[in-house]
């Protein structure tokens, strides 16, 4: 029979994702709109935004945060083309965003000397074989499958080379080794619910020693520069940023920010998506027609939470098709890339109650598409 519950929210899109609970445009403090982002106002609330980041996430002294141009990838593309050509690249794959960073470094940025540790959707590369006497570039929650690094035990701590972490939907809902982590890039569109077209760019003293000591072979367009006459630019890491922010955007991400600080910090807000995940593991432990799609519990994500079901390609569309219909999940198909399948975000901002009133939903879909 039909479910009669609803969830509450039935935002579970992987990205713009869903808003804090509670979350109301009037509550935002607009006071920076109208107002120059160099002014003191906009310059406040730019640095509230590297400094209240970098004390929430509790990073070690001497890490840097910066408001960067471009969202995730935007950070990525800046690290990429800022410091990698020194030394060889190892480039971890397995979905589709590692796969991008590859054919930028290959085909873009045509460096030859690379490493590519690939794998199918669903699985890790062999860690093992990553060389840290190389650069070494990899998402730390594969968005698009699944599938995360379980931790960074295979993280070298006496690696010559730098690692460069896309952390876009693991920031903020797992646990990161932040001193095993020279770049780190985010965006406030995910975990937070914030919204897009800004990135974070968090940098560790190895990344910005990298910066200060060498200059890459090829131009560099004006929104990747960091330095000037060999120096580090200080100011894009106090809110001084290379290109006009919208500050409307900025005052929702402080707003998200607060939201954090008064559940209790990045450790409350990893509790609440790993409770999440809960939800999702239970019913699957209860259904043989839904599977998760990495292989191993260990590196299961617990921020986008992907499946594979017992069905055909058609009657996945169908049953997506028919949960938006009825209201009752929004964005949940699989990305374009990856295996047909749900994907369900179970960030933060999620709360449990609205999983557990989809997940009869979901087998109701199930049954109504059965072919």
């Amino acid at each position: 029979m039909q479910p009669q519950v609803k969830p509450r929210n039935p935002n579970f899109s992987s990205g713009p994702c869903s808003k804090r609970p509670g979350y109301d445009l009037g509550q935002l403090d607009i006071a920076t709109l109208g107002r120059s982002h160099r002014s003191a106002v906009g310059k406040d609330a730019l640095g509230r935004a590297c400094s209240e980041t970098a004390r929430l996430l509790k990073l070690p002294e001497g890490y840097r945060v910066g408001v960067v141009p471009g969202s995730d990838t935007g950070a990525v593309e800046m690290a990429l083309w800022s410091m990698l050509g020194q030394r060889p690249v190892d480039i971890l794959q397995w979905e589709s965003f590692g796969k991008g960073w590859l054919t930028d470094v290959t085909k873009q940025l045509k460096l030859k000397d690379v490493t590519a540790l690939e794998a199918d959707y669903g699985l890790l590369p062999d860690l093992s074989k990553v060389n840290f006497d190389h650069d070494v570039v990899f998402t730390w929650n594969g968005t698009t499958s699944g599938v995360k690094v379980p931790n960074g035990d295979w993280i070298a701590d006496d690696r010559t080379g730098l690692t460069i972490c896309d952390a876009t939907s693991a920031v903020f809902a797992m646990e990161l080794p932040w001193e095993k982590l020279d770049v780190v890039t985010f965006s406030w569109q995910k975990v937070l619910g914030g919204e897009g077209a800004h990135g974070m760019l968090i940098l560790g003293p190895r990344a910005v020693e990298r910066l200060e000591s060498y200059t890459p072979p090829w131009p560099l367009p004006k929104l990747f520069r960091m330095t000037k006459g060999g120096e580090l630019i200080e100011g894009i890491f106090r809110g001084e940023t290379i290109n006009t922010p919208s500050m409307l955007c900025v005052a929702d991400y402080l707003d998200a920010l607060q939201w954090i600080d008064s559940i209790g910090g990045v450790d409350a807000a990893i509790a609440r998506s790993e409770a999440n995940l809960a939800v999702l593991e239970k019913f699957v432990d209860e259904n043989d027609w839904i599977e998760f799609l990495p292989q191993t519990a260990e590196t299961r994500s617990n921020t986008s939470v992907c499946f594979t079901l017992k069905a055909s390609p058609d009657q996945v569309k169908a049953m997506v098709k028919l949960l938006d219909k009825e209201g009752v999940a929004y964005d949940i198909g699989a990305y374009r890339d990856a295996p047909p399948g749900l994907r369900i975000w179970c960030g933060a901002t999620v709360e449990a109650a609205d999983l557990e009133a989809l997940v009869p939903w979901l087998t109701w879909a199930y049954e109504q598409t059965a072919e």
